[in-house]
């Protein structure tokens, strides 16, 4: 039989850039409870390089464990403990070991090897404790879980078990012990639930209030109050009660939520989510073993299906390429920022307002047409900013600091003379763009940088008529401004390098993803969107049933319907969206005379939801009138075939225009400006998947190993 020492070797063969993790055992002697052992995982990196478990990092606290099981075995201890380096306990597997594997029972060793490690800590012959002193996911939760006891910092920000997230279920414990720990319901919350809601995290409070934590203390002095915490236990001075788990109906009930939860999420899409259920199932008899048993065969197939991989790619795109911008010039080319001006006061205006305000802490000045406008932009953030006071998010003389920071004034030469950076919000037509740019280049310092929030216009023709259009920039954010990440930053045909630095410095500042866009019709997202949504409205109006041709997207497990979405964006936009790429591409995009007339009939969408449920939406009697179909009714095999072979051939285009360096950067603005999910990768690893791309374009995207598992 492979022994845990030799899984653990094959496994760290096959991944020798590993950051390996250090186990550092050194003993404590505790007021009243005899020599403790202590056990510490560290990287010998800072917090910025989270402590993660590659093969070797298990081997090192496998090898810790050997001696701690010794002393405990012989009496030298009464009791040992688990903790991270500071504000990091550990955020889980090195997934960048996971993209390594090929074969079936190489995944299946990764996790038996888990397994075998972490369930030593609850086997020993003396009680074990977990300290969460700081952030933990993944693996670095499970970890705590097989430990007797645990204690969690107030002040942790991330704890998690996110794999559902990612394309893969917590298998190294975590689908067994937490419910069998905290019950069915709340561990379905943390490992279903969080996970699916962009991958929620739990602060160190709600770590304990849910029971996953035994003893919840202040950042200060955690490990000090933990360790004196620990002594009270050993001694029998505290005994910890936990609630009873309720293993009947209760279970089913939580199970049964959380397939509601999936189903509304990814819609039998993406298969992680089902078979951590599963196993939450059957851990209602308690059986620890054949839990493990299943964690591991789950994480096995996952591993070697495309959703995993697409997830790894999807998360590696928003933590690596997205702070490393393609094409980017040099930062030290950046001008530096002390004021902004926002042109417009309307809602979008107001909230690029308030997100430079908070981001930048520099005077932010808006202009409009009258003085009401301005004060009802101002007071829009000024709102915001009394609400995040509510929500103890500021302390109240940050607030007020914010707050004066944000003024409005009509006359744009007071307003913007010594602006750095002016950007403008106002109706989205060229004509209206030009002139306030014109107005803009008047009043501005030479060096001031002047950015475009358009959706689709061109920059370059924004800019033309100007004297200096070399500082002129699209700046394109995504609504809702506060929630959705992207920012397409445009560089026009005159726009130099200075001015697109500074763009991506202040990006940066702002905590935005940004990706260089080519100066093209509606350039990434919106082009996509149009494209996929217009097949879907061309398939309406040609005869398709309205809930066929919503249900037949249903498999891709978007976050929402392509109706819904329309509504979010406004019919009359999407509308505008249209027309500009129907001007530009006339053949692949048409104007929908039916969503013309929902514009016209000033309806927000084509839905309505009875007793105000946004989970059942229907079709609005009055838009049913409004539209005008032909007779030809596709099933939803075909709408969907037919809605993503033209994403395909539209994506392909894309490339061959160069509107991106690379496939990544349009998955990257695809997950990070529509939300699209991790478990598709965005939209090329779907598409290569499911063989769409080679029969569009006659080949796929990306090469074999990216967003798929190695050849």
């Amino acid at each position: 039989m492979t022994t845990t020492t030799e899984l653990l070797k094959g496994a760290a063969e096959l991944f020798p850039g590993e950051v390996v993790t250090s186990a550092q055992v050194r003993h404590l002697d505790l007021p009243g409870a005899g020599r403790f052992a202590l056990i510490t995982l560290d990287n010998g990196f800072d917090h910025t390089k989270p402590t993660t478990f590659g093969p070797q990092s298990l081997a090192n606290l496998n090898t810790a464990i050997d001696q701690v099981e010794k002393e405990a075995a012989a009496g030298e201890i009464t009791g040992a403990g688990i903790t991270g380096k500071p504000f990091i306990f550990a955020v889980g597997a090195d997934l960048k070991g996971v993209e390594l594997l090929g074969r079936h029972e190489d995944a299946l060793a990764i996790g038996k090897g888990g397994h075998d490690v972490f369930r030593r800590l609850s086997s020993l012959a003396v009680p074990t404790f977990a300290y969460y002193n700081g952030a933990a996911m993944g693996g670095g939760v499970e970890a705590g879980l097989h430990c007797t006891y645990r204690t969690v910092s107030a002040s942790v920000p991330a704890f998690s078990l996110p794999e559902v997230f990612l394309g893969l279920v917590p298998g190294w414990g975590g689908c067994t012990l937490l419910p069998n720990l905290i019950g069915a319901d709340r561990a379905v919350t943390v490992i279903i639930e969080n996970s699916l809601n962009q991958n929620r995290q739990l602060g160190g409070g709600q770590v304990y209030d849910l029971g996953i934590a035994d003893a919840l203390f202040d950042a200060a002095d955690f490990l000090e109050r933990s360790l004196a915490w620990t002594a009270a236990v050993l001694t029998g001075e505290i005994q910890v009660v936990r609630p009873e788990v309720d293993r009947g109906a209760a279970w089913d009930e939580a199970v049964a939520r959380g397939r509601f939860i999936a189903d509304s999420k990814v819609h039998g899409a993406a298969p992680a989510a089902y078979r951590a259920l599963d196993i939450i199932a059957a851990a209602k008899n308690g059986d620890l073993g054949q839990g493990f048993d299943a964690e591991d065969a789950a994480l096995a197939d996952l591993i070697m299906g495309g959703e995993l991989r697409s997830g790894i790619y999807a998360f590696n795109l928003v933590q690596k390429r997205g702070k490393r911008p393609a094409g980017a010039p040099d930062k030290s080319l950046a001008r530096p920022l002390t004021k902004v001006g926002v042109v417009g006061a309307g809602l979008m205006a107001s909230q690029l307002a308030l997100l430079f305000a908070r981001r930048l802490e520099v005077p932010v000045v808006l202009t409009d047409i009258d003085q009401e406008r301005i004060d009802k932009g101002v007071g829009y953030v000024h709102g915001e900013i009394d609400k995040l006071l509510a929500k103890g998010r500021v302390g109240a003389d940050k607030a007020n600091r914010l707050k004066a920071l944000v003024s409005g004034h009509l006359d744009k030469a007071t307003a913007f003379g010594d602006a750095d950076f002016v950007i403008e919000a106002v109706f989205e037509e060229m004509g209206v763009k030009q002139q306030v740019f014109a107005e803009l280049e008047a009043v501005v310092r030479p060096d001031a940088v002047l950015a475009t929030n358009t959706s689709s216009l061109s920059v370059s023709e924004m800019a033309e008529k100007l004297e200096h259009p070399e500082r002129v920039v699209g700046f394109h954010f995504f609504n809702p401004v506060a929630v959705l990440p992207l920012l397409e930053i445009v560089r026009g045909s005159g726009t130099d390098d200075a001015s697109l630095a500074t763009a991506f410095a202040v990006a940066k500042k702002l905590k935005k993803t940004a990706v260089l866009v080519k100066d093209a019709p509606a350039f990434v997202v919106n082009r996509i969107l149009t494209r996929f949504m217009g097949e879907v409205q061309n398939v309406i109006d040609e005869g398709t049933p309205v809930e066929v041709a919503e249900k037949a997207i249903e498999p891709l497990g978007l976050p929402m319907s392509p109706l819904v979405l329309l509504e979010l964006v406004g019919p009359a936009i999407g509308l505008h969206v249209s027309e500009t790429l129907h001007g530009a591409f006339p053949d692949r995009f048409k104007v929908s005379e039916n969503l013309a007339a929902v514009v016209k009939a000033g309806k927000r969408g084509f839905y309505v939801y009875p007793d105000g449920n946004p989970a059942r939406p229907e079709l609005d009697p009055e838009v049913a009138a409004l539209l005008t179909q032909g007779d030809s009714v596709l099933t939803e095999d075909q709408v969907r075939a037919r809605v993503l072979d033209a994403v395909a051939e539209e994506i392909g285009l894309m490339l061959a225009e160069h509107i991106v360096a690379e496939p990544q950067d349009i998955d990257l603005c695809l997950i990070t400006g529509a939300g699209w999910p991790f478990h598709l990768g965005g939209i090329t690893p779907y598409l290569d998947r499911e063989g769409i791309s080679e029969r569009v374009n006659g080949k796929k995207f990306l090469a074999p190993g990216v967003a798929s598992v190695p050849a």
